[in-house]
């Protein structure tokens, strides 16, 4: 017989820590004031316990309100509607429209030196379970999509924003109006008179008058905020075609990489504007110029320490420059590519990645130069109007979490010609495409079927369209106001050279449309292949004709 598990000593410092996070999750269990139905609790990402002495490892799970089975029937039954495409002047977006003034992110409550860490830790866990309460109890409450529920969390942002000198804030820059909250920057610029600096990132998905159009947006609305632009994946560092003939990206990135030196002079340079000569920002300098055309495996690099703390409760007041060294402060919602851009900045891997969100837990502090301090926050969704579809495509919520995964089908098919795209024929032979109708077709090209009746496994196919769309594949991007008026001008604007120079492009951006036979079977064969290998996808064609001829 087998020896049975060895029993792990579970200790009074657990148990009670056990009772503590019995209390936090009972008081997330809420019922709406405007509807009598209790809304349930989802943890993301959880894990069982396994480990004791490191803390408890779900401390930083991800946690939202779970949709009830009647909404998610009423969801299912809209699928089979048909699709009514929307212009592109429809998709221009605000960040006012969906992050009302009257909503704010929960900030740390006032605090001396004369408190114990447990009268700061219950201060803080009265404040959060009245900022969720009084947020519940709001005429917004019905509008609000998914946000961030974990105090643990939220304790990483305070503790970030107090010891940064900078903020980054990061933003997929195909979704930067539903990414940027108005109230952060009022936070940090006007309240606590820091410098914020707003790194667009994924510039390689998206057509450069996209990047300067929101560029242009951001500055004029928001003044004193400096807007740079970064990618990963800039042209050095990907290999092979870029697009098939109907759009899809079938581009990866190389074995052996490059520092991305284009985009980390864009953040220097800003940075250098902003101390004045206060610190010495001279190394960053040299170690870009030095590892500008060093190659390194990424594959074979190491990953750094993370530090990982318990209930971050500690006392820190913040100086400026403490010590001739510049803090920056690395912020943004999940997948938003924090952890790649740091990665991308030192020249090697220091940061772990994934595309699951919620994949960074705790803030983790790595040197870039002895002068140089960069402090990574978890991704974490703050509260705001953004529909839930949206969330979705911006890897805000795990695809793999989803009961109903058609509205995001069908909000992505409304904006871009998804049969003409994934070159799919009609499931019933009809003219006009559901939801449904879309998904079934992928179903049949791809060969998803159930396993027992053998019928068209069309949650599967919906699951694959939305990973495609999250990877960039399938790139769908929201411009700003007055984006379609303005656009002519755009195009012949001098930020234009500055972005296609952090792409690192040389020639026009859209590729040839006439894509060969072999570029077409590898984008048609190989797309399970690259979920499967973790490979992330590139930059895209933007062939965008699905939106350029509205």
């Amino acid at each position: 017989m087998p020896q049975a598990r060895r029993k792990t000593p579970f200790s009074g410092k657990a148990k009670k820590q056990q009772i503590q996070n019995k209390k936090q999750n009972k008081t997330l269990l809420l019922s709406s004031s405007a509807n009598t139905e209790n809304y349930d609790v989802l943890a993301v990402n959880y894990q069982p316990n396994r480990a004791q002495g490191r803390g408890e490892s779900n401390r930083y799970a991800l946690k939202f309100y779970r949709e009830s089975d009647a909404e998610v029937k009423i969801k299912k039954e809209e699928a089979l509607k048909e699709i009514i495409p929307v212009s592109l002047k429809q998709m221009e977006i605000d960040p006012t429209d969906f992050f009302p003034s009257e909503l704010s992110f929960p900030k740390r409550p006032p605090w001396d030196f004369d408190m114990t860490p447990a009268q700061l830790d219950a201060q803080e866990q009265r404040y959060f379970r009245e900022y969720v309460s009084g947020i519940q109890s709001s005429p917004l409450w019905k509008e609000m999509s998914y946000f961030e529920l974990n105090l643990e969390t939220w304790r990483q942002l305070w503790r970030v924003l107090e010891m940064c000198d900078v903020l980054l804030l990061i933003v997929d820059v195909r979704f930067a109006g539903m990414m940027f909250p108005p109230s952060l920057y009022e936070f940090i610029v006007k309240e606590e008179k820091k410098d914020m600096i707003l790194v667009l990132n994924k510039i390689d998905l998206v057509p450069p008058v996209v990047v300067a159009a929101w560029k242009r947006f951001l500055t004029a609305a928001y003044p004193g905020l400096r807007v740079v632009y970064f990618t990963s994946c800039p042209g050095y560092n990907l290999v092979g075609a870029s697009a098939d003939k109907a759009g899809l990206l079938v581009r990866r990135r190389k074995g052996r990489q490059r520092m991305c030196a284009e985009g980390a002079t864009q953040i220097l340079e800003a940075c250098k504007d902003i101390v004045q000569g206060a610190v010495d920002l001279s190394s960053w300098e040299k170690k870009i110029k030095e590892e500008t055309d060093l190659e390194f495996e990424e594959d074979e690099t190491e990953v750094g320490e993370s530090i990982v703390q318990k209930a971050d409760t500690s006392f820190f007041r913040h100086e400026r420059f403490k010590g001739g060294v510049l803090t920056l402060g690395c912020v943004g919602q999940p997948n938003v590519g924090k952890s790649s851009l740091m990665n991308a900045i030192m020249g090697k891997k220091v940061v772990s990645v994934s595309r699951t969100p919620g994949h960074t837990k705790h803030f983790q502090t790595i040197f870039l130069t002895p002068q140089i301090r960069l402090c990574d926050c978890p991704g974490l969704v703050f509260p705001s109007k953004v529909p839930r579809s949206i969330q979705i495509l911006m890897g805000s919520y795990p695809i793999a979490q989803l009961r109903e995964p058609y509205t995001t089908i069908r909000y992505l098919a409304e904006r871009l010609e998804l049969p003409r795209l994934l070159r799919i024929d009609h499931p019933e032979n009809d003219d006009s495409w559901s939801p449904r109708d879309v998904c079934d077709g992928w179903a049949k090209k791809r060969g998803y079927l159930t396993a027992k009746a053998a019928r068209l496994d069309t949650y599967r196919a919906a699951n694959a369209l939305l990973r495609m769309a999250l990877d960039g594949k399938i790139c769908l991007w929201l411009p700003p106001p007055g984006f379609t008026d303005d656009r002519e001008k755009l195009e012949s604007c001098e930020e234009m050279k500055y972005i296609k120079w952090v792409q690192a492009l040389s020639g026009d951006i859209v590729a040839e449309s006439s894509a060969d036979s072999e570029t077409e079977k590898q984008s048609d064969g190989e797309e399970e292949s690259e979920s499967e290998s973790g490979e992330e996808t590139t930059r895209i064609a933007n062939k965008f004709a699905a939106l350029a001829n509205e």
